[in-house]
């Protein structure tokens, strides 16, 4: 497989991108990130492991990873590095003068994968090229078509998950345990979390535990436990009127200073000066 990195076109600003990859060999993101826009990563070939909220999917030709604005992800190779993907970025922006033809298709309300129909695959990769070509070039009416392309791939999004045995759960053995042991970490952020007693409850070494849990999430393990705390304190600085001490306490935090230091390495500001932006 010959590689092909499209550049990232965009329309309306910031309101729309999408870019056509083609790739072989092992590559991954650097970061796990999240984005103030909507996400959709569509496989046109191969697989990739998807790291989305605590859960580990591996996902396959014709799957649709959608990611909601905020959520936590990130990619990297499976045991089969080659792959060919569609990525499209969107703000509610970009669809709000047909928002109300989407009235109960979208939004879809949270993250998850899912794997398009064999006999639908043809017709989504149809719809993705289209956009690919109407973004190459400024030609009379393209915002037009790429949104009408945009609402038709949501509808088939929405049937899709109507479908419901189409949503897919990932089964792979160690995918599924690292999935459980982020989802333990998220639940148990406020007590104090340890590799080696996380590994002995869930009967893997640490060494092991440290390798493959960097490997499919891209967060090394204690990395992922303070990540964990700080979107928990986010909240907490958003929706509460508590005092930053008691939020640091609440999240798992036994030193105010290291909780701020930790909270301005990931947001760039300290706590009251994200209380106030937000």
């Amino acid at each position: 497989m010959a590689d092909k990195i499209g550049p990232k076109l965009h329309m309306a600003g910031v309101d729309f991108s999408i870019q056509h990859m083609r790739k072989a060999g092992y590559i991954k993101m650097p970061r796990p990130h999240s984005h103030t826009s909507y996400e959709l990563y569509y496989l046109l070939d191969g697989e990739r492991v998807y790291f989305m909220n605590g859960s580990v999917y591996t996902a396959q030709k014709g799957d649709i990873v959608i990611v909601e604005p905020g959520d936590l992800h990130s990619t990297s190779s499976s045991e089969l590095p080659e792959f060919e993907r569609i990525l499209i970025n969107f703000t509610p922006n970009f669809l709000t003068e047909v928002a109300g033809w989407l009235d109960g298709i979208f939004p879809f309300g949270k993250s998850l994968l899912i794997r398009f129909p064999f006999k639908a695959q043809a017709t989504i990769d149809r719809l993705l090229l289209q956009m690919v070509d109407e973004c190459k070039e400024p030609i009379s009416y393209n915002k037009t078509v790429v949104r009408a392309l945009l609402i038709e791939l949501l509808v088939h999004i929405r049937r899709t998950i109507d479908l419901e045995q189409n949503i897919v759960i990932e089964k792979h053995p160690m995918h599924q345990k690292i999935s459980e042991i982020a989802g333990y970490i998220q639940q148990n952020h406020a007590e104090p979390i340890l590799l080696e007693k996380v590994a002995k409850q869930f009967f893997i070494s640490p060494s092991y535990l440290s390798r493959i849990f960097v490997k499919l999430t891209g967060f090394h393990f204690r990395e992922y436990v303070q990540v964990v705390r700080i979107r928990e304190a986010e909240k907490q600085l958003r929706n509460t009127k508590e005092k930053v001490q008691n939020i640091a306490d609440h999240v798992g935090f036994e030193r105010i200073e290291h909780f701020n230091r930790v909270f301005k390495k990931l947001n760039g500001l300290s706590p009251l000066q994200y209380r106030k932006l937000n």
